[in-house]
Order: structure tokens, then sequence, then C-alpha cells
């Protein structure tokens, strides 16, 4: 029962407000939060909660860093917004695309600056057809993205989504986006005598073989994806996707959103594996979510086409390279580097992934338990034998996260998947905790 604070709350919300993925009847119960500091929330009943995905994946550095906050006094004092459009520029945008060529994919050398990864998975898409019209081949246009994909839901953006429940409200989508099944290590079924992985990526070839290599203009990935389960490839899939993509001339575009800037225990998700995109994505924990920043990251031998062409790359937003937001970030990065995020999401990822499988393995009705770095997914199933999933009505993820809250975690699910990715600076103590409070949760829903 919400006590008066957060009810009245509730209400003023309920009378103006529309959110992301609005459903007034699951908002019903919703928190208000009106606190924060480390890993830690503040509801407006005065609880206090674990935030076990760091937000939406992004406040990897927890609330109250005073150096992100001074950051942003410091660069509001001098100057809180320019333009970054051709003709001018300010020092902190300059600083910021010097400071990620230094840390990306060695070829990644040149950027473009958003306002977020929706906007960003929007620009790469753009900035694929220019490329390819440059280069003669003006017919590759078309993008594969896999299924459980999420990119982001501006129109472009979600129609390169896998996840199809952002689709119906907005049909048609625009033509020339298709999905291949997921490189994903516990359902993905291989043919007999093929690695899952190398099976798996070679849907792509299926895919462009099918639609004409001449029609295919970039394939984009999320390393490890997030929103659709924390799905872990197998170690010989994306070295396959790229030798597709050279043979077939097709852009690799790999979405950094939720694992760039060190969550999966590298910098960058794609270095696991050591292979180089020729684009990449990447917003959230650039700046930590203290100021909405993404952008994009292209490779040599497009910056030199793109760059080279000699006339107008005809697409802007007001916002790309804010000052303040590449001050935010460029604090960030200071953050990141000095406190080695990278090796924290790697040690405590292995204690998180550790613990939740030495809790949870046995259990009848978890099916897997996955990671890498500090993000996590357990996915509970009806027959762990048969991996049958239960009935969607059975709303048994949604009623785990339930008995987490109740007992101060704070994350999501993907239908019957629970997803874990705490801030990189969350304390070993709370690790545990997190493991302790979803086997008990666990064990009150499913015996």
């Amino acid at each position: 029962m919400l006590n008066n604070a957060e009810s009245l709350m509730l209400e003023r919300d309920a009378a103006h407000l529309v959110h992301p993925l609005h459903n007034p009847a699951a908002h019903e119960g919703g928190k208000v939060w009106v606190g924060g500091e480390g890993e830690y929330l503040f509801d407006a009943n005065g609880g206090r909660y674990i935030d076990g995905l760091s937000g939406l994946w992004n406040n990897t550095a927890g609330n109250g860093r005073q150096e992100l906050i001074e950051a942003s006094h410091r660069q509001m004092n001098e100057m809180a917004f320019a333009s970054g459009y051709t003709g001018s520029s300010n020092p902190r945008a300059i600083e910021l695309a010097e400071r990620l060529a230094a840390i990306t994919y060695p070829s990644v050398n040149h950027f473009y600056f958003t306002s977020g990864g929706g906007e960003s998975t929007d620009s790469n898409i753009k900035l694929s057809r220019h490329y390819w019209k440059l280069m003669g081949k003006p017919n590759k246009t078309k993008v594969i993205s896999r299924i459980w994909g999420y990119h982001g839901t501006t129109l472009a953006a979600m129609c390169a989504t896998g996840i199809n429940a952002y689709w119906p409200m907005f049909e048609p989508r625009i033509p020339g986006f298709l999905h291949i099944p997921p490189a994903d290590s516990y359902r993905y079924e291989a043919p007999a005598g093929v690695s899952q992985g190398i099976a798996a990526a070679n849907e792509l070839e299926k895919a462009i073989l099918a639609e004409g290599p001449d029609t295919v203009g970039m394939f984009i990935a999320e390393p490890v994806p997030g929103a659709g389960g924390v799905l872990i490839p197998p170690d010989d899939y994306f070295p396959r996707i790229r030798e597709i993509c050279d043979e077939y001339d097709v852009l690799l575009v790999s979405d950094e959103v939720i694992t760039g800037f060190g969550r999966t225990g590298k910098m960058f998700g794609l270095e696991h594996w050591g292979v180089e995109p020729d684009l990449i994505q990447f917003a959230k924990a650039i700046t930590s979510g203290y100021f909405p920043l993404g952008g994009i990251g292209m490779n040599d031998k497009v910056a030199d086409v793109i760059i080279g062409a000699g006339k107008p790359w005809m697409h802007a937003y007001t916002y790309s390279a804010h000052p303040t937001g590449c001050a935010i970030a460029l604090a960030m990065l200071d953050v990141i580097e000095k406190e080695d995020f990278p090796a924290q999401a790697a040690s405590k990822g292995t204690r998180l992934l550790d613990g939740l499988r030495a809790a949870l393995a046995d259990h009848p009705h978890v099916g897997d338990v996955r990671g890498k770095g500090l993000m996590c997914g357990i996915e509970y199933v009806k027959d762990k034998a048969t991996k049958e999933p239960f009935e969607a009505t059975e709303n048994v993820g949604p009623r785990i996260h339930g008995e987490t809250v109740a007992r101060g975690l704070f994350s999501r699910t993907r239908g019957d998947v629970y997803q874990i990715a705490p801030p990189i600076v969350t304390s070993e103590e709370n690790i545990d905790r997190i493991v302790e409070t979803i086997a008990e949760s666990t064990k009150v829903i499913l015996g």
C-alpha cells in the first residue's frame, strides 16, 4: 500500500505525464525516485533500493559523482551551449573526439555526436546510405540486424530493433530492414557438424545472399544484447561475422550503447573477440546518464570517403557536440580510466555470475544463468530439460521482479529473463546482496 507521499505524486504524474512504454495499469504501483547515492536509489517513501540496472544500463558511476557535477557546473559557467554545426566548434567537443580516438578501436578515429542511442542508430543508417552512394553503389540500402536486438525506437532505429512488440502501433515499417536469429548460446540450435557460433554467423550470409549483396549496406549488432535478454555469443561468432561482412562488402556496425566504456570487462565489447567494426555507436555510460549524449564513430576507410567527398553531409542535430555534455563525458572518461572500470566490471561480474550460478543453477525452473562482465541474465523456464518457456500469462519474470523490489532491489525483465547490470561502482557486499535477493525471490515465486 502506497503512503500519501508516493500516492499523491503518482496521481499528479498520471494527470499530465506520458512515460516511455506508457502503461497506466503497470504504473499505478510504480516508484517515484527522489534521490540517489552510488548504487542506491531512494523513493518518495524513504525506501532505499539497489539500482540493479544502472538506471537503464547507463549510470555506471552511480549517483552523486562530484567530478561529473563539477564538470557540468564549470562548463555551464563558462558557456552552457553553442552550436556544433559546420562553422562552429568548442574546446570540449574537440577534446572529446581526441580522447575517443585514443580509446576506441584503432581504426575508428572520426566521431559525430548525438543526444542518445536512437539518434546514433539513425545516424549510422544515414551514414551507410551516403557512403554507398559515394562508392557508386546506391542500391546498398538494406539493413540487417538480429531478433532481440535493441537499437532504439526512433522510426528507423525501431525498424532495426528486433523486438517485435515495438512494431505494431507504428506499422508500416520502413522497407529494407530484416532480422536474422541472434547468437544465443542458450537457445540457438546449430546443425550437426557446425559450431553454434559459426552456424549463427552464417545466418547473416544466408540473408545477404537471399537479398542480394548489391542491396545490403550494413549489419548492426550489439556485442552482447542487453534489453533482448543478455544474450552471450559463442567466441567464434563475431570473427566469422567480420569475415562475412568483408566478403560481401557490408559495413559492420557495433552498437556499443550498453557495452561501451567498460560494462563487459573491456572498454568496448568487440574487443573480447579481437574484431574491429567499420562503424560504432555509443551513448549511456559516456556520461553515466548525467547528460543525454551519444555518438557514432567511423573507421578511417569510411571517414576518408565521407570527408573526401567535398560536399556537405546533410545530417544535423541541434545538440550535436553540446559543450556541457562533452565536458561531462570528458570527466566521465577520467573516472573510467582512473578507477579502471573495465577491470572492475570483469572482477565484480565474475563474482556476480559465480554467485548466481551457485545459488540458482540447480533450480528446476532456472534454464540459464549467463553474463559478460557486469551484465547478467537469468532465464526462467517451465521445463529445464526441454527449455519450454512459461506461458506469458503466468508473469513469472514480473512476479520475481516484484519480489526483488520488495526486498530492496530494482531492475527490469524481458519476459521471464531477469536482467542485472548494476553500476560498476557497486560494492562487493551489494553484489552478494543482489545474489541473495534474487535467490530468495525465486524461491518465493517458484519454490
